[in-house]
């Protein structure tokens, strides 16, 4: 099993940054990618950005140059660096991991609340 707990959600108005982090725990040496998923009110969660374990990345188109997914082995946690943030960023952001190349995101955290507003 892995577990997952994010946090640096909150609190921030159009323009300002965010970053969070989630640190994973548990059998991580299984773990291929991890990821940042969010859901906003009445909408189907969607992939934001993801990061392997060869440190290949993947953005949403709606994120790309905005938003950075990084991550530090040593510590177990990935962060995503939120940049030029807007009001339709606001979401529940989720942390998730997978185990490999064919197999879905299996494992999540709890979520960590962003809102963007003035």
């Amino acid at each position: 099993q892995v577990q997952l707990v994010e946090s640096g959600g909150g609190l921030v108005q159009p323009g300002g940054s965010l970053r969070l982090s989630c640190t994973a725990s548990g059998r991580i040496f299984s773990i291929y990618a991890m990821g940042w998923f969010r859901q906003a009110p009445g909408k189907e969660r969607e992939l934001v950005a993801d990061i392997t374990s060869g440190d290949s990345t993947n953005y949403a188109d709606s994120v790309k140059g905005r938003f950075s997914i990084s991550r530090d082995n040593a510590k177990n946690t990935v962060f995503l660096q939120m940049n030029s943030l807007k009001p339709e960023d606001t979401a529940v952001y989720y942390c998730a991991a997978r185990r490999n190349y064919y197999s879905p995101y299996t494992y999540w955290g709890q979520g960590t609340q962003v809102t963007v507003s003035s």
